[in-house]
């Protein structure tokens, strides 16, 4: 099944189907592989991870969100407006899919890296304010400076672009933290 096809049922279908998929197979299994599987729930940091609140504006680490796919997910599942942080492979990636969740949410696209021609052509039109920044401390600051009420500030590469999830992860969080 398709992104789309999944898209075309339904926010509400969707997550009412996901659910009772797991709800099955929850009940299929026996107690200790049950709680062998909420003991790895530990292990999936840097998924949509809240890092902290500066000045009223959440920021969420989404660091582990390496295909478009994921990244889609992660912008449905936030309410409200966007600031989003992506990468820049050094290839180019399709982000088609992404174009109807950012043309509603998404307010800013701070893009990082040296080959943003893919993204640039993808959004244009689609979101009012999309730059290029050389690194993630720069793409930040732009972030905190952006005058706007109600919007999230979420860090989704959106591609693998051959960096350490955990090193750019901590990278995010520690800079953040220094907001």
């Amino acid at each position: 099944m398709t992104i789309e096809t999944l898209a075309k049922q339904g926010r509400d279908r969707i997550h009412t189907g996901l659910a009772g998929i797991d709800t099955q197979r929850l009940k299929a299994m026996r107690n200790a592989s049950l709680r062998a599987c909420f003991n790895r729930l530990e292990e999936t940091r840097y998924r949509m991870e809240f890092v902290a609140r500066v000045c009223g504006r959440e920021y969420i680490n989404d660091a582990a969100s390496r295909s478009v796919n994921a990244t889609w997910y992660s912008l449905e599942s936030i309410p409200g407006g966007i600031i989003w942080i992506a990468d820049a492979p050094q290839k180019d990636v399709d982000y088609g899919r992404l174009v109807p969740s950012a043309l509603r949410k998404v307010r800013m696209l701070l893009v990082v890296g040296d080959n943003s021609k893919s993204m640039r052509k993808t959004f244009a039109g689609v979101i009012p304010i999309i730059e290029d920044c050389p690194s993630i401390v720069d793409a930040l600051q732009k972030a905190y400076r952006y005058e706007a009420e109600d919007v999230k500030v979420l860090f989704s590469p959106a591609c693998d672009n051959g960096t350490d999830v955990e090193e750019e992860g901590e990278v995010f969080r520690h800079e953040v933290n220094e907001l």
